[in-house]
């Protein structure tokens, strides 16, 4: 599932692409950020997918090789380890997933059907393949174990793949590493004998209300703050900040006021670590002394009121 610090990402784009445009309409921004948020869901689904298509391309492959008029012993006889690895398996007899995916009509694999082609290659020419095939062991450990390693080590780290990806849609650029860790955490969590289901996209209804709460106030108080930063930054004119720091202060501030149940602390790590990955070397010394600033006076004044102990 998304977690806080993804929507936060996700908010921040979108508030960043709004104001760079100088677009008022924030009904058509708001549903286009929830479209993204949801995109990501299908990008979790399609890698999914690929497991699945891959092993079936496999059993193609082999069933051909059978059928040759001079077949050699081992295609007569091949390894069927792969075809039978039971993780993936459980996920392709997953109802849920194949009813998301006849929901929303992914024809990814069979209409681009080159990339589970370049993947399977990939997979037969790997080392991890080879020990997989020449293990002896039949279990659901080993099978589980072989997918995972199969997912970071050759799906992931493909650039062919990732580039499909991102051109497919722009905002799977940002998505793609979240994406393959929740895919990694979704395999480690599976259990021998338990049916495969799609988990949810949002841990509940906070979460999914979250996406839209502090993007609009946000946006709509985002002037408001401009004053609130200004004041906490004399030595500096507000054009000077940075546009993405600036975001980042507005989202902080809206959490503040607008979420009584995130502690403050929470809220300015959290903001901190974003600036790390989306902003300037030093927008986090920034990020970080302007809204310890700004939170300490709005404790003072009762802008800030937290339920809770601890919150603060």
């Amino acid at each position: 599932m998304i977690n806080r610090r993804h929507i936060r990402v996700k908010v921040m784009q979108s508030v960043y692409a709004m104001l760079q445009s100088h677009n008022d309409d924030i009904i058509r921004e708001e549903k286009f950020l929830k479209h993204s948020v949801l995109k990501l869901y299908e990008l979790y689904v399609l890698n999914l997918q690929l497991l699945v298509e891959v092993q079936k391309l496999a059993a193609k492959k082999i069933a051909l090789s059978k059928k040759k008029i001079l077949a050699t012993n081992e295609e007569l006889n091949p390894n069927n380890k792969f075809l039978e690895n039971k993780i993936i398996k459980t996920i392709s007899e997953s109802e849920s997933l194949e009813g998301f995916i006849a929901l929303n009509n992914l024809k990814n694999w069979e209409l681009d059907f080159e990339y589970v082609k370049i993947i399977f290659e990939q997979l037969q020419k790997s080392d991890l393949y080879k020990n997989y095939l020449n293990i002896d062991e039949d279990s659901y450990k080993i099978d589980k174990a072989f997918v995972i390693s199969f997912f970071k080590e050759i799906i992931a780290p493909n650039d062919k793949l990732a580039e499909y990806f991102e051109d497919t849609m722009i905002s799977w650029v940002d998505d793609i590493p979240f994406v393959n860790t929740w895919l990694v955490k979704t395999l480690s969590k599976q259990k021998e004998n338990n049916a495969f289901i799609l988990g949810s996209l949002y841990k509940d209804r906070d979460d999914e209300n979250f996406v839209s709460q502090i993007f609009t106030k946000t946006v709509l108080k985002h002037k408001e703050y401009e004053k609130d930063i200004e004041d906490k930054t004399p030595n500096w004119e507000t054009d000077r900040i940075a546009d993405i720091d600036m975001i980042l202060i507005k989202m902080a501030i809206t959490e503040f006021i607008n979420f009584p149940s995130i502690p403050t602390k929470v809220t300015i790590n959290e903001y901190i670590e974003i600036s790390k990955d989306y902003s300037s070397e030093k927008s986090s010394y920034f990020i970080n002394g302007v809204l310890d600033k700004i939170s300490k006076e709005f404790i003072k004044s009762k802008r800030i009121v937290k339920i809770g102990r601890g919150l603060v």
